[in-house]
């Protein structure tokens, strides 16, 4: 009888430790960004359940990502065991922050918190006592960022960079339209108004339509300041696009607003959407209002 044949791999689980003050939660919510399933403070005896869970409900091929900080205390021990054995049937990537003292201090300091091991001695002791605490897992990470002169933009790069895809680190793209009489959407990143453009309301044969439908969408576009305006918004809309993913920013929204969110707005914004899904960017468009009239 033939041995059974061994569990398929799942998809990445990355452990998240280091020093307090070193940028675990700017990590945790890079990746998050990124797709991972995170569980921040997680006590290492619950790894193997947490991956059961997320497996059954996401599928095992769901990357995950779990926090463990300090408070974690003697349960380390049961990590290393847990990753040593392979328990999670994943591929496991240590990741351990740190930075100089000088510098958690400063940042702890800012935060106006104190150190989950500093009781009544000073921050700079609690600090000492959790690189004692935490030595062994800084010598078994499989990758150690020193955040000590990095900013939040620079780690949350360096995360992407080890951890993201090509699909996860594009710029995810939304584009909206709205009706200004029913408020302005409160997660736009650019607003663009299209009531520059003729009204089709005005036209009978157009009243009842949306700018969803072919004739609407034909004479927005076909008006003289509709493909000026496209021909400068997209580019310029491309170009904050590539700064917001050197600064670790990957959603965007656009909103784009007509006086109902019927017809100028509608066309306009699946012409926008098309030209940047046409430029390589992941789009989405999407239309609040369409339907309220």
């Amino acid at each position: 009888m033939s041995a059974p044949a061994p569990e398929a791999p799942g998809g990445p689980l990355v452990i998240v430790t280091g020093m307090t003050g070193a940028g675990r939660s700017t990590a945790a919510k890079e990746l998050e960004d990124l797709g991972f399933f995170v569980v921040d403070n997680l006590p290492p005896t619950l790894l193997r359940e947490v991956v059961r869970l997320v497996d059954e409900s996401k599928g095992s091929q769901q990357p995950i990502a779990v926090v463990v900080d300090v408070r974690s205390g003697s349960f380390f021990d049961s990590l290393q065991v847990n990753l040593a054995e392979g328990a999670t049937h994943r591929q496991a990537t240590l990741l351990f922050l740190e930075a100089a003292d000088e510098v958690l201090v400063r940042r702890q300091e800012a935060a106006r918190r104190p150190h989950p091991l500093q009781g009544s001695d000073r921050l700079l002791d609690g600090l000492h006592r959790e690189r004692a605490v935490l030595a062994k897992l800084r010598s078994d990470a499989d990758l150690v960022i020193d955040t000590t002169s990095l900013n939040v933009h620079q780690l949350t790069k360096r995360i992407a960079q080890a951890f993201g895809t090509p699909d996860t680190t594009r710029l995810k793209v939304r584009v909206v339209s709205f009706g200004f009489k029913y408020g302005i959407p409160v997660d736009a990143d650019f607003v663009a108004d299209m009531r520059f453009l003729p009204n089709p309301h005005w036209v009978p044969e157009l009243r009842a339509l949306t700018g969803q439908d072919p004739d609407v969408a034909a004479y927005v576009k076909g008006r003289p300041a509709a493909e000026p305006f496209l021909e400068q918004y997209v580019p310029l809309l491309e170009t904050v696009a590539e700064g917001y993913l050197n600064e670790g920013k990957r959603f965007m929204t656009v909103a784009v607003g007509c006086t109902g969110g019927k017809h100028r707005s509608v066309a306009m914004t699946e012409e926008i959407a098309a030209r940047l899904r046409t430029d390589g960017f992941e789009v989405r468009a999407t239309h609040r209002d369409l339907g309220r009239e």
